[in-house]
């Protein structure tokens, strides 16, 4: 693999590991995990996000090293952890928040295109867990913190692929937090609400228009912002949270629960209105 450049080296500061740590959401879980005093290790396919989020972090003040890896694959990940071992001697936290997503009628979706999104959140989750494990078992107070979706438990018309992903995902996180307590090892998900950042912009989010329907369907009538979805990861993986282990935290201003018939009746006009 390529040279990560600088990064934290051995330390006696806690290290956290995150997936698709460059861009959006998992550069804004770094920069709030750098602020409680972690050392970061971040990794994705891309190049690119790779030096211009290691670049972000360190501007804030982070300690950052930088791993090419693609998730789907076992071996480069099996790489990866294995290099994180020997140059830092240690990993105590480990977000799984690579992801990929588009919008499609599932009738259209195409087998590569099922795979590769089931491939990075669903495959890349439990490769990166299994290749952590050995190292999380070593750490006091060790966590997995996994980045899901309400449409997890509930349904996701239009994307079938991530939604089956992230159910996966919610079912490996309640599995792996009961075989690995034993060990230490707490493993919890945050399930975000929606969030703006670059990349959902451009995939998801392609109008004024619909990030106003959709907001009317938040309860708190707002999207969400990537600090917000950070600063949950950041008290999962905390000593606050030292007794929680295989829950899922909707970070959603109550999206999943649904406006409800005094909404439909605020809008009809026949009821009071907020």
């Amino acid at each position: 693999m390529e040279d990560p450049g600088p990064g934290p080296g051995r330390s006696d500061r806690p290290l956290a590991l995150i997936t698709g740590g460059g861009t959006g959401l998992g550069r804004a879980i770094g920069q709030r995990l750098a602020r409680s005093g972690y050392d970061l290790v971040i990794a994705s396919r891309s190049a690119d996000h790779l030096a211009e989020g290691g670049r972000r972090l360190r501007e804030g003040g982070g300690r950052v090293a930088e791993i090419p890896l693609d998730v789907r694959k076992p071996e480069e990940v099996d790489a990866a952890f294995a290099r994180v071992n020997r140059e830092f001697g240690r990993l105590d936290l480990l977000v799984n928040n690579a992801a990929g997503n588009f919008v499609a009628p599932a009738e259209t979706i195409s087998p590569n295109g099922w795979r590769a999104v089931v491939g990075i959140v669903l495959d890349g989750t439990f490769f990166c867990s299994r290749a952590a494990f050995p190292l999380l078992a070593r750490s006091p107070g060790a966590s997995i913190v996994n980045i899901v979706a309400s449409y997890a438990w509930m349904a996701g018309p239009g994307t079938a692929h991530s939604a089956a992903a992230k159910a996966g995902v919610l079912a490996l996180t309640r599995s792996l937090a009961v075989e690995w307590a034993a060990r230490g090892i707490r493993v919890n998900a945050v399930a975000p609400g929606p969030v703006r950042t670059e990349g959902t912009d451009a995939r998801l989010w392609r109008s004024d228009a619909l990030v106003e329907e959709i907001s009317r369907g938040i309860p708190l009538g707002r999207f969400g912002t990537p600090e917000e979805i950070a600063e949950a990861v950041e008290f999962l993986a905390s000593d606050r949270a030292r007794y929680i282990t295989g829950q899922v935290l909707a970070v959603d201003g109550g999206q999943w629960l649904g406006r409800g018939v005094m909404d439909l009746l605020a809008r009809a006009g026949d009821g009071p209105s907020r």
